[in-house]
């Protein structure tokens, strides 16, 4: 088997078609395409992009044989290969809406796994589910949960596919429904418009300075923004051939990403969170040698993001490759979200990692620091400058613009910026104003880059994957003695640098041998519920602050904790 081509004689177009479909029908003229390989990241199915347009036309088919119609929710369960992008695609062309939803995790089991699918079944009011065969039990249960129908797609794919006219998409028209990673039990749905998603892909290309000989290599899951959008909607639309390692063959062969890297001579380009760096570093064995295995000389752009950016895990890559002709300004830190599409913020090519020293009672909230003790410093990274035609502000607590090196809320606006949740007019009226978005993230500019130094709004985010803190909170409430309002969840950083969620919770016994057995019990609810350790901390009744309409305030919790000015109980280990 051989690979797409990385070059092509086929002109490059930077993402300036009306539609999706229309960035499809040209990069199918092309060379390029996409390529699917096995755990050990040896070729499995090279996948030119004619093919896959051709596979999609004939998914649009079948869909329209069906009874499928613009407008209807087409869920996808979003395993990375041809058969999710030609049902993907084909739903596009139909004038559908294809929904990417997760795949199963190691923890929380099969209710777990069929409570999550089903919430995002409703929340969309998908008409049909497709699945891979393996997980017909889970996504047949969770389709019928919801009165969807679930599909395998392996059978739906041997249907006739009688021809028929395909309607004409508008740019304005929604081309897909993405759901943040985390969304379970609280859902938001961003609906992304055919302008926003190619004004966006158009914009991070520039950003990147793509390239004519540029490759890349992602194995970040499809049901993510920076996976879906970043890794597989922009190669389409920029016309980039891609190679692809499934997550959880990454997951359980970190090196083979960089074996992948090394061994395709035209790669440039490849993402990730600070955590996919972290374990490879972490991976390579002090007694051999990086040059040994690999070849990362030509790795033009490593991008960053997706979590908040250790500089101190960048720099353990940087020293355990260097000798595999790892350069650290090929580094590219970024900042986005799915709101916006995908990115808000890319740092120009060729700058690397650019930190700041910011004291951390400022990063607490502000205020005079304590004279009294030492004063102590977290290091911010830079993460750029604001891509091609949007605008990024930094707003106070009652949205006035604050100047330049001031920390405040991160606000943008500008054309892949969204119109709304999808179906949540309550939860667009929080974080939008004018065309603004509230990002929820605190940060602040310099010379018009921007350092994110935290989150304001409620997302917790661990290796790259969101965590709604409702969902945790929800987990602990369903313990017997609780009930909603005892419980806070939030995202602290550890003395290392590292994300953590913290659980507050209000306790009512005065007993310290059952304290700290509840505190065991919500500590394995947690995990049981999320697979994440967590930091758990019972505090006295009406602790808990609240807003001026008496609902719970997360931030005012997080800063009074870390402030000090919520006490724990002192339990015994």
């Amino acid at each position: 088997m051989i690979p797409t081509a990385t070059g092509d004689d086929l002109p490059r177009r930077f993402a300036d078609f009306d539609t999706l479909g229309d960035a499809l029908d040209y990069a199918a003229t092309g060379k390029r395409g996409l390529n699917f390989h096995d755990p050990r990241g040896q070729l499995a199915r090279p996948y030119p992009f004619r093919a896959l347009r051709d596979d999609a036309i004939q998914a649009t088919y079948r869909l329209i044989a069906h009874g499928v119609r613009p407008g209807d929710r087409i869920a996808l369960v979003a395993e990375t290969g041809a058969e999710f992008a030609a049902l993907f695609f084909g739903a596009v062309y139909a004038g559908a809406w294809p929904v990417p939803l997760p795949l199963p995790t190691s923890f929380g089991g099969k209710d777990s796994y069929i409570d999550q699918l089903a919430v995002q079944l409703k929340s969309s009011d998908a008409r049909i589910l497709f699945y891979p065969a393996e997980l017909a039990a889970m996504a047949s249960a969770a389709a019928e949960a919801q009165g969807a129908e679930g599909i395998d797609w392996e059978s739906f794919a041997e249907r006739p596919a009688p021809a028929a006219d395909l309607p004409k998409a508008d740019p304005d028209d929604i081309a897909y429904l993405q759901y943040s990673s985390g969304s379970t039990r609280f859902p938001h749905g961003v609906a992304v418009t055919h302008r926003s998603l190619l004004n966006n892909l158009a914009a991070h290309s520039h950003g990147m300075r793509l390239q004519d000989s540029d490759r890349c290599v992602s194995w970040l899951p499809w049901y993510h923004d920076m996976g879906l959008v970043g890794c597989l909607l922009s190669p389409v639309a920029n016309q980039v051939s891609t190679d692809y390692l499934k997550t959880e063959d990454f997951a359980r062969r970190p090196l083979a990403w960089l074996d992948l890297i090394s061994r395709n001579e035209g790669t440039t380009l490849s993402y990730s969170p600070t955590f996919g760096y972290d374990i490879c570093a972490r991976r390579m064995s002090s007694q051999t040698k990086a040059s040994d295995r690999f070849d990362l000389s030509r790795w033009r752009v490593a991008g960053n993001g997706a979590d908040m950016i250790r500089p101190d895990v960048m720099q353990s890559f940087v020293d355990a490759f260097a000798d595999a002709g790892f350069k650290a300004s090929s580094f590219l830190p970024s900042y986005g979200l799915a709101e916006a599409t995908l990115a808000v913020t890319i740092m120009p090519p060729g700058e690397g990692i650019v930190v700041e020293l910011v004291e951390e009672h400022l990063l607490a909230g502000g205020g005079e620091a304590d004279k009294n003790k030492p004063q102590r410093f977290r290091a911010i990274v830079n993460c750029g400058k604001a891509v091609r035609d949007m605008d990024v502000e930094i707003r106070d607590e009652d949205a006035g613009a604050l100047p330049d090196r001031a920390i405040g809320k991160v606000w943008c606006r500008g054309p892949s910026v969204m119109a709304g949740y999808y179906r949540d007019p309550e939860a667009t009226a929080a974080c939008m104003a004018g065309g603004w978005l509230d990002t929820g993230d605190m940060g602040y500019l310099s010379d018009g880059y921007l350092y994110i130094v935290g989150r304001a709004k409620d997302m917790i985010i661990i290796n790259g994957k969101n965590h709604w803190p409702q969902d945790i909170e929800w987990a602990v409430e369903q313990l017997p003695g609780f009930k909603a309002g005892d419980i806070a969840a939030f995202a602290i950083t550890t003395p290392g640098g590292e994300e953590t969620p913290a659980v507050l919770v209000q306790c009512r016994t005065s007993d310290n041998e059952e304290r700290s057995r509840l505190r065991t019990e919500i500590r394995e609810r947690v995990r049981a519920i999320t697979g994440m350790n967590c930091v758990v901390e019972l505090v006295p009744p009406r602790t808990l602050p609240r807003t001026s309409s008496g609902k719970l305030s997360r931030a005012k919790a997080r800063n009074l904790y870390l402030s000090g000015e919520i006490q724990p109980y002192d339990i015994a280990a």
